[in-house]
C-alpha cells in the first residue's frame, strides 16, 4: 500500500497565503508584478503544482488580497484585510 504526502498548497487558502507573502516580497513596476515573477518561485523552489498555484490566486482574489490584470500578465497587491492575518 502506498501512502501519499500531504501536499502543503493543496489548501486553497495555504496558497494564496503563500502567494501573497511572495508577491509582497518583489519589488512591484508600477504597482505590478509579472505573474511568472511568482508564478515560477511557487512552482520549482517551493514544488508546488499549477492547480494549486490557480487554486490560490482565485482563492486571494476572492479575497481581495490580490489583483489579477484582465490579460494575466500581472497582479497588483492589495491591501490585506483582517481576515490575511488570522490563520
Amino acid at each position: 500500500m502506498k501512502h501519499v504526502e500531504a501536499r502543503p498548497y493543496a489548501d486553497p487558502a495555504a496558497a494564496a497565503r503563500r502567494l501573497v507573502e511572495l508577491t509582497a516580497s518583489i519589488q512591484a513596476i508600477n504597482g505590478r508584478i509579472h505573474i511568472e515573477k511568482i508564478n515560477a518561485p511557487f512552482l520549482f523552489a517551493l514544488s508546488g503544482k499549477g492547480s494549486e498555484f490557480g487554486a490560490g490566486l482565485r482563492f486571494a482574489i476572492q479575497r481581495g488580497w490580490i489583483e489579477l490584470h484582465e490579460s494575466g500578465t500581472y497582479v497588483r497587491l492589495l491591501t490585506p484585510g483582517e481576515d490575511l492575518l488570522v490563520r
